[in-house]
Order: structure tokens, then sequence, then C-alpha cells
């Protein structure tokens, strides 16, 4: 056993938000581990409950000043639940993959040992990501409040038919357009919806937000890319047969009205995540996303 007072991380938080038994599995795997290396380990309280009983569980609103690490066993989607709920605290974030891509999740639950133990002596990497902050107002009244990591989405909902909108940026008209909606995404979030709906790839660490149209009717709109300090207003048009829907990292759907004016900004919370010190995203990009292969020596191998 390591003595703790080695340790970076002395409490370690588990996290983890689908009840399914790989993941419960890698739980108590990850928790026995932890635990052998001298960690104190407590559960989130809902998480406990994939636990057998007699595990120490602590509320989330409870985690900061007692918690130094959190981790997260899940996928992406566990990852983005967990990272609204923490970003607050400034409790640094790693991720466990038992999903599909695993942009936010990097360690496979088959290398836990391997990969855990540098990170829990300090020898890591921090992503610093900023998150959106999503209001919803009607005639000067805000009504509805949300914060989303990779995306803010307004959508016609279950319905097939354009919505239109006008999209200001700092107070400045841009355009007025009927569509299917509008992302607005982080750089975190480019690798997601905005990234199937044929937006740009940012670098994580970006300080940017793009906009990227969901099928407009004219071939001329096309993403765009914005500082990230830029203030975003969405005006649903009051031509508008549809009430149309506010969707923060594909929860929480707000319901808009014609006239409701949707602004978009930077949130004052930014997360932390940590990642071990061989993270590479354009090797993610490559593994994830099926980019090719190298076809012969890199420039640094001479």
């Amino acid at each position: 056993m390591s003595n703790p007072k080695t340790l970076h991380f002395n409490t370690i938080a588990l996290l983890a938000s689908v009840n399914i038994e790989a993941v419960s599995a890698t739980l108590a795997r990850l928790a026995g581990y932890l635990q052998g290396e001298g960690c104190r380990v407590v559960f989130e309280q809902s998480t406990a409950g994939l636990m057998a009983d007699g595990v120490d569980a602590l509320p989330i609103n409870e985690f900061a000043g007692r918690v130094d690490l959190c981790i997260v066993v899940g996928g992406d989607g566990s990852m983005l639940s967990a990272a609204r709920k923490i970003a607050a605290t400034g409790i640094p974030l790693l991720g466990i993959n038992r999903g599909r891509l695993g942009f936010l999740t990097d360690i496979s639950p088959d290398e836990l040992a391997e990969r855990v133990a540098p990170v829990l002596r300090g020898d890591y990497t921090v992503s610093h990501r900023f998150m959106l902050d999503a209001q919803i107002s009607r005639n000067g009244e805000l009504l509805q409040r949300g914060r989303a990591v990779n995306d803010v989405v307004l959508h016609p909902g279950r319905s097939v038919r354009m919505m239109e909108f006008d999209l200001y940026i700092d107070k400045q008209f841009v355009y007025s357009q009927s569509s299917d909606g509008v992302i607005i995404a982080t750089p975190t979030g480019s690798t997601a919806y905005a990234l199937s709906a044929g937006g740009p790839i940012l670098f994580p660490e970006l300080d940017a937000i793009i906009v990227v149209p969901l099928n407009p009717h004219t071939l001329s709109s096309r993403p765009i890319t914005l500082s990230g300090d830029a203030c975003i207003e969405l005006q649903v048009s009051a031509r508008n047969e549809l009430s149309p829907l506010v969707t923060c990292d594909g929860h929480n759907d707000f319901v808009t009205a014609p006239g409701d004016i949707i602004t978009i900004t930077k949130h004052p919370d930014a997360l932390q995540l940590i990642h071990p010190k061989d993270h590479n995203f354009y090797q993610v990009c490559r593994s994830k996303l099926g980019w090719g292969g190298r076809l012969g020596k890199s420039l640094t191998e001479g």
C-alpha cells in the first residue's frame, strides 16, 4: 500500500449515472484499487445506490472542501452530467470510459492501474473547459436558465416543419433564418452534435464559440466561429406557428414562444478535466472519428 502522504489526491469521489452491470463492476474494481493505494473513497449519493451496502456516500453539494478529485465512470453523457454539477466547486474531473465514443472519458477500464496510478501522484495534464449559460426571456422577464458543457440547441421539437429565428451577435443583427434550428457549441461540444451538423472541430481549449445552422433553407448559410466572450441572442420569430425548444446538452427542454429571446454567453464556472500525461487530442480524433492512420514517418521521426 502506498503512503497516503505521497498522494496528490487523498479523498476521491466516484460518480456514475448509468445503472448497468459493467458500470457497477468498474466502480467496485476502481474503489478497491484506490483504497489499496491509500486513498479515501466516497460515492456520490445516488451512485452509492449502485453498490453494495456499507459504502461511504456523500451528496454533491457537500463535495466542496471535502473531495480532492472526482472520477466519473460511464460515457461522455455521464461526464457532462457530472461536469454541470461539479464545475462550481472547482474540483477536477477524471473519466473512465464505459460508453461509446469517450471524448471526455478517456481511460479504459482495462488500464486502471497503469493510467490512474500516475494521476494519483500528480503526473497528469489539466484541460480547462468553459461552459455556456443560456437564458430565456419573454417581454424582458427571465423565464428559464440552463447551462451546457457541449451545446445549446434551438430546435422545433417533434415537428418536422421549419422554424424561423433572428440571430444577433453582440447586439448586432446577423441574419433571419428558416431552418431546423441552430446549435451554439463550445470547443468541447464541437466534436458532438455540432460536428454531425457540419460544424468545424475546435481544439478543446480554444476560447471560441461556434454557431452551426441545422439544415438552413439556403445554401449560403454556414457555421460561424466567434470569440468565447461573444453574446449570442436568438429571437424566436413572431411568424412561427411552432413553440421551439431550447435544449442544453441534450437535456432540460425549455419551451419558447414567438418573440422570446434566448441569450447565450460564457458561463462564469469552468471545468477542470484531468488527463493522463500522454493524452493526445489528435490521437483521440483518429481513434474516435476514424481518421486515417500514419502512412509515413512524422516530421519528428527524422
